[in-house]
């Protein structure tokens, strides 16, 4: 019973997750783009993975990546599985990640795929392509998870391929809703995408006990019914408009915020109030205060650190080296003052993930805080991952100046 999951823009990010979650001897990469995960698929909480864009069944893999052999697999496979499909018409759709197949070829071979089933008495519907890979909005809009719906991803793997059908997507709706019906946003701080903030949390738990994974796969994100109860607390620690203190909630853990601004500690209360009213959650354990992260005294026991610090100027422009270095250098100082005074307030072996800034000085190259090199002298050692490099955890756009670098720590 083994799943595959599509791993988003910035792949890394999405594989360092399920490693983190689930440990790096269950995964096993397939090309750039995907990972299969070995573990019961009832314990994959896929709507609380934010760098997972679709959660797929392992179908087969072939020895081969040569489109015409591919093709024929297809054609003489796919008749006997519409067998197991209810009545009603089918919705094809076919997607590819890592082939270098032309749209006008992958549209010939799914005609050719709709003839064959058509033949076993079935009416089909080809989803067109725009891309190589149907985009989760087109597998919501055309139905390709449902009943008689099926879309065939074909993933290039070496030498091999492997096939899956897609069996749900990221729930794009409830992302926008979280996202931009919040009552209080404010772009001078960043906007902290729900995906993102799901990521941070997820590298900052770290490895779920079974009965915990039991627990958060009993009620999906974001429902309207009592949200499971993990018995651990978040805290973010520069909360600003409390993105990840909503998300650490929906996925069933406490939440404790604080931010040095005022105005942000009542956004994020604000927006926590939205948020039980919304959701229309019966429970919510969460807390927001004022205070300075480098040098307050939180009241409240926490579990975990998940936060994006302070990431310096919002640069839309290439700024001076003078301007560059003074910024770097005010984040770097925040940061150090943060985890000097954190460090007498938690247990040996809390883990933290935080979003740090990179500042992307030419196309993909980056300046870092000198501080991520200087962790151990301050009492924290850096989580390392098998899967994936720590300098490839970045999130970014390609025209974008200021990155986030998630860094994952843990006390001594």
């Amino acid at each position: 019973m083994q799943s595959v999951c599509i791993l988003g823009r910035q792949s890394a990010l999405g594989l360092a997750e399920l490693e983190s979650l689930y440990g790096a001897d269950k995964l096993q990469p397939v090309g750039t783009q995907a990972v299969i995960i070995d573990v019961d698929p009832c314990l994959l909480a896929f709507d609380r993975l934010g760098g997972s864009i679709k959660f797929c069944k392992l179908l087969t893999v072939l020895g081969t990546t040569h489109w015409r052999e591919i093709e024929k697999f297809l054609v003489k496979a796919s008749p006997e599985h519409s067998k197991q499909m209810p009545e009603g018409k089918m919705q094809l759709g076919l997607s590819l990640i890592g082939f270098d197949i032309s749209l006008s070829q992958l549209e010939a071979t799914g005609l050719t795929l709709k003839k064959a089933l058509r033949q076993t008495g079935r009416s089909v519907r080809l989803v067109p392509n725009k891309t190589p890979e149907l985009s989760s909005a087109q597998v919501i809009h055309n139905h390709l998870t449902g009943p008689t719906g099926w879309e065939l991803i074909l993933i290039k793997d070496g030498s091999k391929t492997v096939v899956v059908q897609t069996v749900k997507v990221q729930d794009i709706a409830s992302y926008t809703r979280r996202d931009r019906e919040r009552p209080k946003r404010d772009a001078r701080v960043g906007m902290l995408p729900p995906k993102l903030a799901q990521i941070i949390i997820n590298l900052a738990v770290g490895t779920l006990a079974e009965d915990k994974l039991e627990s958060i796969c009993e009620i999906p994100a974001g429902s309207t019914i009592p949200r499971p109860n993990l018995g651990q607390t978040i805290l973010d620690p520069f909360c600003g408009t409390g993105v990840i203190l909503q998300e650490a909630v929906l996925m069933g853990y406490e939440a404790y915020g604080t931010d040095l601004e005022p105005r942000m500690a009542e956004y994020a209360a604000q927006n926590m109030e939205w948020l039980e009213g919304s959701f229309q959650l019966l429970t919510m354990g969460v807390e927001v205060e004022m205070g300075d992260s480098t040098s307050y005294q939180w009241e409240q026991d926490f579990n975990f650190v998940a936060s994006e610090v302070y990431l310096g100027r919002p640069f839309t422009a290439q700024p001076t080296p003078e301007m560059l270095n003074q910024t770097v250098s005010e984040c770097n100082l925040i940061l150090k003052k943060f985890l000097k005074n954190s460090y007498t307030q938690m247990n040996p072996g809390t883990r933290l993930c935080l979003a740090v800034p990179a500042w992307q000085t030419s196309p993909g190259k980056f300046k870092h805080l000198a501080l991520i090199d200087q962790v151990e002298d301050l009492g924290y050692n850096r989580v390392s991952f098998k899967h994936v490099r720590s300098e490839d955890l970045l999130y970014y756009r390609s025209d974008q100046i200021v990155a986030r670098e998630l860094l994952i720590i843990t006390r001594k």
